[in-house]
């Protein structure tokens, strides 16, 4: 009982920190992406209208981040209805783009912030991190629930060399 409780903890854990690190890996990414896209509209063909741009390069970030966390952070948590996950993760990620916006608005209209860099510290620094926090968990316990587990993806008690392996 105590070995079977031990290795049901330690799968938990694995499964956990798996998919934090993948979350962190497309989400850096996503992060490169958003803020090419949102410096460069900001320097250039939107230089008047820092708002839209949060959007659109939130916007792009988002769609890639939606492929690349169904197909491979929560593969083993993704459900046959993709249009019911797509909708759910749009719905948490216009939430998402909403806090980050929301701190490019606080930033330029509250605080009178207007510089370029300022601008992009409040939206892709200070917003992403409040933005990223609340996504982790949405996709964790809203978007991709279904409890499916790929044999590939956990560690089993039968096998403790080939969890030596992977580690």
């Amino acid at each position: 009982m105590i070995k079977k409780l031990y290795w049901r903890i330690r799968e938990l854990i694995v499964t956990l920190w798996r998919e934090v690190a993948k979350f962190g890996a497309v989400g850096g990414v996503a992060f490169i992406i958003d803020s090419a896209i949102f410096l460069w509209l900001i320097s250039g063909p939107m230089d008047d209208s820092q708002l839209k741009a949060k959007v659109v390069a939130g916007v792009v970030a988002t769609l890639f981040s939606w492929v690349a966390n169904r197909y491979w952070t929560f593969r083993h948590k993704r459900s046959t209805g993709k249009a019911r996950e797509l909708v759910l993760f749009l719905v948490m990620n216009a939430i998402g783009l909403g806090i980050q916006t929301g701190c490019v608005g606080i930033a330029k209209y509250v605080l009178g912030l207007t510089s370029v860099t300022e601008v992009f510290v409040a939206g892709n620094v200070i917003g992403l991190v409040l933005a990223t926090i609340f996504r982790f968990f949405a996709y964790k316990y809203w978007v991709f629930t279904n409890d499916r587990t790929h044999a590939a993806d956990l560690p089993t008690e039968q096998d403790p060399a080939a969890d030596a392996a992977r580690r």
